[in-house]
């Protein structure tokens, strides 16, 4: 395709999402309206397969997620950080509640599910993995699922995440909209109560500078420098075999560097290029829609709608149980479970939109925002990039095993 016409393509879809995410004052997200077109888009043919790829933004977001990761951790204070504990361990409780959730299912409906090899998998169990892999992690979970699945010849349990991976942002991003504005009107209220205080704004001399020479706080040089930071959480994953996964040092580095002065706040806040850096990283949540096609959901349907169906039960059962032993309200504790289902970008856009939709003022934003967004952030990191992975490694063995 034309890389300018998709390029405009792509735009007009994502400008259709916003209007109407504005409109409806986040009730649609555009995460969640922007999948919808692009999902019947792609089903249809009305977009060619190589749409996001001939608009150069997948290339370009893959070269600056990272960025957008060290941004976010210098939006986080030090402080702000330490009080996350909580959402961790949500945050895993949720992995752990998807499991047994799908393992329920399995026990309950795994006589109508259960195969051969010549069908592509074996027995329920095989499910119960894969989509325990797929509904709590991203990417590296799914490729862990797809190695042990296609190691054994079972070609249906390795379609499986990769169908759950791309469909579950139209179930997560709703869902978890509706859950924060719920949050977002609470918080509002103990605003105005006075309960809720709005955070100190920095000194705005303070703000505007950093440690780093006035050639390094340009638009070329602030990229420069936030991309050695990059390179060298790549390092650091490469190093460990990806023990310390290049996003968690990233956003590490970034609270780090914020905290002892190095960055300013929000760093690449003022930048000329920050939006499409923005832009391009959203169109990464659309990608895997792509891929779909209409066989692999029609022959697989049954197992699909038992994974989201269980899987939601499981998230919103252990979420908000821990969530609320721990002194969180239960919309954020199951927005916070709801996160395994997309992970980043969306648990920034998601809270963003949220405290605009409620917030009438700058302060009232700003307020509901410090509260919302560093949970959600820690929480795609706790459930997609940590416990999955390690929660996957461990069960996808047991993939073809009778």
């Amino acid at each position: 395709m034309n890389p300018v016409l998709a390029f405009v393509v792509v735009m007009l879809v994502w400008t259709i999402s916003d209007f109407v995410a504005k409109k409806t004052k986040s009730l649609l997200s555009s995460l969640f309206v922007a999948s919808i077109i692009f999902l019947i888009g792609f089903l249809t043919g009305i977009f060619p397969e190589d749409l996001l790829a001939s608009s150069s933004l997948l290339a370009l977001a893959g070269v600056v997620v990272g960025f957008i990761i060290v941004h976010l951790g210098t939006m986080i204070s030090l402080d702000d950080f330490k009080k996350q504990w909580k959402t961790f361990l949500i945050g895993v409780a949720t992995v752990i509640g998807i499991g047994v959730a799908l393992l329920v299912a399995g026990l309950i409906f795994g006589s109508r599910i259960t195969g051969s090899v010549a069908d592509g998998y074996a027995q329920a169990l095989d499910f119960v993995v894969a989509g325990t892999g797929a509904l709590s992690g991203g990417t590296i979970s799914v490729l862990i699922v797809q190695e042990a699945a296609l190691g054994v010849g079972l070609t249906s349990i390795a379609i499986f995440p990769v169908l759950i991976a791309a469909l579950q942002g139209l179930i997560g991003f709703p869902l978890t909209s509706i859950l924060l504005r719920r949050e977002a009107a609470r918080l509002k209220a103990d605003y105005r109560a006075g309960s809720l205080v709005l955070p100190e704004a920095d000194d705005p001399a303070a703000s505007d500078s950093s440690k780093l020479p006035s050639a390094l706080r340009t638009t070329a040089g602030t990229l420069f420098v936030v991309g050695v930071v990059v390179l060298l959480s790549l390092g650091i994953n490469n190093l460990t075999d990806g023990i310390l996964n290049t996003f968690v040092v990233a956003l590490l580095f970034g609270i780090a560097l914020r905290t002892t002065g190095v960055f300013k706040p929000s760093v690449l806040s003022g930048i000329d290029s920050l939006g499409l850096m923005m832009i391009a990283i959203m169109i990464l949540v659309f990608g895997p829609l792509a891929t779909v096609k209409p066989s692999d959901v029609s022959a697989l349907a049954f197992p699909l709608l038992l994974a989201f169906l269980f899987g939601i039960v499981g998230i919103a059962g252990f979420s908000a149980l821990v969530g609320k032993l721990l002194g969180y309200s239960i919309p954020m504790s199951v927005a916070i479970g709801l996160t395994s289902l997309y992970g980043f970008p969306g648990t920034m856009i998601l809270s963003q939109e949220a405290a605009k939709g409620a917030g009438e003022s700058p302060e009232e934003v700003a307020a509901i925002e410090h509260e919302i967004l560093p949970k959600m952030i820690v929480a795609g990191f706790s459930t997609v990039t940590i416990t999955s992975v390690i929660v996957t490694s461990i069960i996808a063995a047991r993939i073809g095993m009778s």
